[in-house]
C-alpha cells in the first residue's frame, strides 16, 4: 500500500504504481498526485495483478526489477488481459535494450532511472490523452481496400498508435507510406500535436544540422536570427523522417544521439536542449542491406527499427484496385467539378494485370490521364495506355552496375530509358520526385542520365 493515505477511493483510480522500492513508490505518487492524479501502488507483479483485477486504470507504470519477476512479465499480462490499458516502464539508465524490449511487447513508452521528473509527466500527460479503444473504421478512413493484406495492416497502425515506439514504415515507392504514417500520429496520443514530415534526401547535407537542430543568431555566414530546427517544430509530435536511408554517415551519428538523450544541440549552441518528439521514419530501401555494405549505422538502425511495418505493394492487393480506382475517380471529378468517370470492365482487367511498379501513385497518374484523354463518362483500355512494366525490384546501385553485362545491358535496355524519361515528363523534369515514382534513388537516378548525355 503507499505511504500516502486516501479516504473515500474511486473505483477507477488514474496510475498504478509498481516498484518494489517504497521510496521510489512515494516519489512517484507525490508527483502525479501534483498533476491532479488518482494513483495506487503495489511492490511485486503479483500484488499489481491484485490491483488489476480490483480496478479499472488509465495507465500502468511499472519499474523492471521486481521480488518475484519483471516488468516485462507485467507488460505481456497487461497485453494479454487488459489490452486497453496503457503501461510504460522504468529502466536502469543505460539499459536502452531492456526498454526497447518492453517496446516489442507492447509497452506504450519508458523513463530511465534516475527518473527525470519533467520526462515522467510527460509520459503520463501523452499516455492519458490515449482514448479506451479506437474504432477501427477511424483507422481505415484514409486506407483504401479491404484485401486481407490491407485488413492486417490497419490493425498493426491501431495497435501502433497506441505507444510510442519508433516505428520503421517500409514499403516500395508510392506505397503511401507518409498516409500511414500520419494516421499513427493522427490515433495516438500526439494527434494534437504536429505532424513534421521530412525527405531526408531533399536536404543539402550542408544545411543538415541547421535543418534538424535548429541554430543560434551568428553561428555561420547568414544565420541572422535564431532559427528551430525540425525536432523543435515537431515537439509534442511526431518526427517523420521519409527515406531515411538518404541520410549521410556523418549526419546519422547526430541524428542517433538526438533520439537516445531525447535532446538537440543546434548549432552554435553550448548546451543540449530536451525534446519530446515520437519518431516515424520509411524508406523503399533495404536498410539491412545498406547496414551490410556500411552505408547505414547499425546502431541507429536498431533505435528506428524497434518495430517494422510492411506496406504491401499494389500487385499483392489487386482486388483492392477497384475501389481504388474509384476514390481516385470521385477524388478527381471533385476537382474539376464534375461527375466521376467510370472504368469499362476491361479497363479494370487491364489494371488487375497490370504489375505497378509505382504502384498507388502510378494508379493516380494512369486515371488522371486517362479522365483527360477520354471523351466520354467510361473510361476504356485505350484511354488508360497501359505501358509494358517490370515488377518493382531495387534498381542495381551504381557501384554494382559496373560489375557485369548483364546489369549494364539492362540499364542501356530501351524499356528503361522510355520509363525513366516518362517519369521525368511527369514530373516536370523534378529529379527527385522522377526517383521516387521509379522507386530508385535520387544517386541511381542521375547515374543513368550521366551515361546517357542527360544530365
Amino acid at each position: 500500500m503507499s505511504v500516502i493515505e486516501r479516504r473515500n477511493r474511486p473505483e477507477s483510480i488514474d496510475v498504478l504504481i509498481v516498484d518494489d522500492e517504497e521510496d521510489i513508490r512515494e516519489l512517484l505518487e507525490l508527483s502525479l498526485l501534483r498533476m491532479g492524479l488518482a494513483c495506487d501502488t503495489a511492490g511485486s507483479v503479483a500484488e499489481a495483478r491484485e490491483r488489476l483485477a480490483q480496478r479499472r486504470y488509465r495507465l500502468c507504470l511499472t519499474d523492471m526489477r521486481l521480488p518475484d519477476g519483471d516488468g516485462l512479465e507485467l507488460v505481456e499480462f497487461i497485453q494479454s488481459q487488459l489490452p486497453g490499458l496503457p503501461v510504460a516502464v522504468i529502466t536502469a539508465y543505460g539499459s536502452i535494450e531492456t526498454a526497447i524490449r518492453a517496446l516489442k511487447l507492447g509497452a506504450f513508452d519508458f523513463v530511465t532511472k534516475p527518473v527525470e521528473l519533467k520526462a515522467l509527466r510527460e509520459l503520463v500527460s501523452h499516455a492519458l490523452k490515449l482514448e479506451p479503444r479506437i474504432a477501427p473504421l477511424v483507422a481505415g478512413r484514409s486506407l483504401i481496400g479491404h484485401s486481407p493484406a490491407f485488413e492486417q495492416l490497419r490493425a498493426q497502425i491501431e495497435k501502433l498508435a497506441r505507444n510510442q515506439a519508433p516505428v520503421f514504415i517500409r514499403g516500395e515507392s508510392g506505397t503511401g507510406k507518409e498516409v500511414i504514417a500520419r494516421l499513427i500520429h493522427g490515433l495516438g496520443a500526439r494527434a494534437a500535436g504536429p505532424f513534421v514530415p521530412v525527405n531526408c534526401g531533399a536536404i543539402s547535407p550542408e544545411l543538415m544540422e541547421s535543418e534538424f537542430f535548429g541554430h543560434r543568431k551568428g553561428s555561420f555566414t547568414g544565420a541572422t536570427a535564431d532559427k528551430e530546427g525540425l525536432f523543435q517544430a515537431a515537439r509534442g509530435g511526431t518526427l517523420f523522417l521519409d527515406e531515411v536511408g538518404e541520410l549521410p554517415l556523418g549526419m546519422q551519428v547526430k541524428l542517433l544521439r538526438a533520439i537516445q538523450e531525447r535532446a538537440v544541440r543546434p548549432v552554435g549552441a553550448h548546451a543540449e536542449e530536451p525534446v519530446d518528439v515520437r519518431i516515424l521514419s520509411a524508406s523503399h530501401q533495404d536498410l539491412s542491406r545498406l547496414v551490410a555494405e556500411g552505408r547505414f549505422r547499425q546502431d541507429l538502425y536498431f533505435r528506428i527499427n524497434v518495430i517494422t511495418l510492411r506496406v504491401p505493394p499494389l500487385r499483392e492487393r489487386v482486388e483492392d484496385i477497384p475501389e481504388l480506382a474509384e476514390h481516385i475517380l470521385a477524388k478527381l471529378a471533385d476537382r474539376e467539378g464534375g461527375a466521376p468517370r467510370s472504368l469499362s470492365a476491361a479497363a479494370l482487367a487491364a489494371l488487375q494485370a497490370h504489375a505497378f511498379p509505382g504502384n498507388v501513385r502510378e494508379l493516380e497518374n494512369l486515371l488522371e490521364r486517362a479522365c483527360a484523354l477520354c471523351e466520354g463518362d467510361v473510361i476504356d483500355v485505350a484511354d488508360i495506355d497501359l505501358q509494358p512494366a517490370c515488377l518493382a525490384m531495387p534498381l542495381a546501385d551504381p557501384a554494382a552496375a559496373a560489375e557485369g553485362t548483364a546489369g549494364e545491358a539492362a540499364d542501356d535496355s530501351d524499356d528503361e530509358r522510355r520509363r525513366i524519361l516518362r517519369a521525368l515528363d511527369e514530373t516536370r523534369w523534378n529529379r527527385s520526385a522522377a526517383a521516387r515514382k521509379l522507386g530508385m534513388t535520387l544517386r541511381q537516378l542521375r547515374y543513368r542520365l550521366q551515361k546517357w548525355g542527360l544530365e
